[in-house]
């Protein structure tokens, strides 16, 4: 955790937190299913490949090289702060919903682990060294 650049974690976690809350809020804009949570759900989940890499991107664009896995998770952790002080008050009480419901859902932690896997992938392919045989 001592090479954590936490500049950059706050910039590339509100980047991909705002990209993420368009894309969630908007999809309720557009019913395509009968669910809208599920669609939500679903649309954040295609959103965030290229949010969390873009979001991966400007953290080691400038030369950080924390391991993928740790900046993944610290990214989710933030994302779930934010989630708790401003997605559940503005977009999940005024609906009927509350914390335990939006952070009981399985299809959150679903995306939760998505979140981590695309970041440790990018710095995987992007960022670490290949090892030498």
């Amino acid at each position: 955790m001592k090479n954590i650049n936490i500049k950059h974690v706050i910039i590339s976690c509100l980047v991909i937190y705002v990209l993420g809350i368009i894309a969630f809020v908007g999809s309720y804009f557009v019913p395509i299913i009968d669910d809208p949570d599920l669609q939500a759900n679903l649309v954040l989940m295609a959103a965030l490949i290229p949010a969390a890499y873009t979001g991966a991107y400007l953290y080691y664009r400038r030369g950080n090289t924390t391991h993928g896995l740790v900046l993944g998770s610290v990214l989710f952790l933030s994302a779930i702060v934010l989630d708790a002080i401003i997605t559940v008050p503005v977009f999940i009480i005024p609906n009927g919903g509350n914390h335990l419901t939006f952070f009981g859902d399985p299809g959150f932690w679903l995306i939760g682990v998505e979140y981590i896997l695309i970041v440790a992938a990018y710095w995987k392919f992007n960022v670490a060294k290949p090892v030498q045989a």
